[in-house]
């Protein structure tokens, strides 16, 4: 049985689904390896179009493999943390939307790989945590980064430090998720999510992905000035002539990603 598993809508939304539900979907070597190798496939499909990531069974993912981290010293250790670190960080900067339908559990590496997505959304009965200090351990697949930037530093040390669990109602007041849905629409609603997103211009979306996630941590000039390039670049495009067009005579645009 694949650890993964894989399918492609019409649309061009890939759904990925974490296929481990005994395990709770817990990411071992297999499954991140498996991980790695589907998003750099991704990165270079022109049929893919956007990513859906979601887990099987009452988990989206509990975490990482636990018999793996009881066999790590200090230098393998650092190789574990920077694999998981790539894997993610592989998903972050596909120039693709991905969105993360958190069912259940994200814990740790889930709650990890959740936050290497665009966006999130979750049913009421996920829960999400960094409970890696009860290991005498903190988040290593940029889950102290991420969490951070996502909530504020002053939640995200509540996390890291307690090892507590929130709920999705929480999760959704600190900006974690951005919609909670109910757990029968919950697929049906990121597809809707990503589809809305799908219409728009692909070079300004890819666009948009970019100056966010390389802006945020350069200085408001530097961030800013990479914005005004993107913006001048787009308005050489095709598509900008076409959306302005389509506004002004009140239809729907036709985007070629040109």
């Amino acid at each position: 049985m694949s650890v993964i598993t894989t399918q492609t809508n019409s649309a061009g939304i890939l759904t990925i689904t974490l296929n481990r539900p005994d395990k709770l979907n817990a990411l071992n070597h297999e499954v991140l390896s498996s991980l790695n190798t589907l998003f750099r496939q991704i990165k270079d499909d022109s049929q893919v179009k956007a990513v859906l990531i979601t887990g099987e069974g009452k988990a989206f993912c509990a975490g990482a493999d636990i018999n793996r981290l009881a066999e790590i010293n200090a230098q393998s250790g650092y190789e574990f943390a920077t694999f998981g670190q790539e894997v993610f960080r592989n998903l972050e900067t596909l120039g693709k939307p991905s969105i993360a339908v958190v069912n259940g559990f994200a814990f740790g590496g889930g709650c990890e790989l959740a936050m290497a997505a665009s966006m999130r959304i979750a049913s009421p009965n996920a829960l999400f945590g960094q409970p890696e200090v009860k290991l005498g351990v903190i988040p290593g697949y940029g889950g102290t980064q991420r969490l951070a930037r996502l909530v504020g530093k002053g939640r995200a040390l509540d996390l890291c430090l307690t090892g507590r669990f929130i709920k999705a109602t929480d999760a959704l007041n600190w900006g974690l998720v951005s919609e909670v849905v109910e757990i029968d629409n919950l697929i049906k609603r990121g597809e809707e999510i990503l589809s809305t997103i799908l219409a728009m211009g692909p070079g300004a979306i890819k666009s948009v992905l970019e100056v966010i996630d390389t802006g945020y941590d350069l200085t408001l000039d530097d961030a800013c000035h990479l914005e005004a390039l993107h913006f001048g670049m787009l308005c050489a495009t095709f598509d900008k002539t076409e959306g302005v067009s389509a506004f002004l005579e009140k239809r729907e645009a036709n985007f070629k990603g040109e």
